[in-house]
């Protein structure tokens, strides 16, 4: 099924115009025509059934049917160090595909990526796209938010209250990441998991962390690149709340 990412009005419309790069790409790339069928997701959890009415020279007219509304899923915030390379890309995309609700890319002390000032809008807003054609493709209704580029400190402030931060540490000695799940009781409780870059998360960030309510946490014996332990402590989150496997 033709899916298509589009911000539709809270009181839908009978009729909704498409214009732009979107335009372009139903009816110049996929041509479609009057009487075709597409679904269009508004990024917030509504999915309309869609039917093409007419196409201009610049705008596609489609009719919506009302909205499928998605199932609520356990919010999950993922903090993320910021890597080296495009491997944040990558991040992006899979973790768009677990659920995550929002991504932060943050500045920590063992990142060897910076960006300059001058970078961080179009980077942003590029990491904004990343994620909303990664959920058009997966089937979700909504869009994980990308968070502003940050220092950890304020990723962390600006949590909503009553989320719960598990701290990724290879050096956790016997905590791992289930059995903190495990712990809390409550499948619905808000999530953060902090995952440093390719050095880690530094002793004094750790300290920091825990200082704020953080709970440090491992996956295993096993040592996995940061892009890797990402992934692999969403999939941990999903199955623990019954969502996978």
């Amino acid at each position: 099924m033709i899916r298509v990412f589009y911000p539709v009005p809270e009181e839908r419309p009978e009729k909704l115009g498409i214009r732009g790069e979107r335009f372009h790409y139903l009816a110049r790339v996929l041509r479609l025509g009057a009487g075709d069928s597409l679904q269009v997701f508004d990024g917030k959890g509504r999915t309309f059934a869609a039917q093409v009415r007419s196409i201009g020279t610049d705008e596609l007219e489609l009719a919506l049917a009302p909205a499928r509304i998605a199932a609520q899923a356990p919010t999950i915030v993922l903090i993320q160090g910021l890597p080296k390379g495009e491997k944040l890309d990558w991040i992006l995309q899979k973790a768009t595909e677990l659920g995550v609700a929002s991504i932060a890319p943050v500045a920590m002390q063992h990142c060897a990526a910076k960006l300059r000032p001058s970078q961080v809008e179009h980077r942003h807003q590029r990491w904004q796209k990343i994620a909303e054609e990664a959920a058009r493709q997966c089937g979700r209704a909504d869009v994980p938010r990308i968070l502003p580029y940050q220092p950890l400190s304020e990723a962390i402030r600006h949590l909503s209250p009553g989320t719960r931060l598990f701290v990724l540490d290879e050096q956790e000695p016997s905590v791992r990441l289930s059995q903190g799940l495990v712990s809390l009781g409550d499948a619905n409780v808000p999530l953060a998991l902090i995952v440093g870059p390719e050095g880690g998360v530094h002793p004094s960030e750790l300290r920091e962390l825990l200082e704020a309510g953080g709970r440090s946490v491992s996956l295993g014996r096993r040592i996995l690149r940061t892009e890797t332990a990402s992934l692999a402590a969403l999939a941990v989150v999903l199955h623990v709340t019954g969502d996978l496997g």
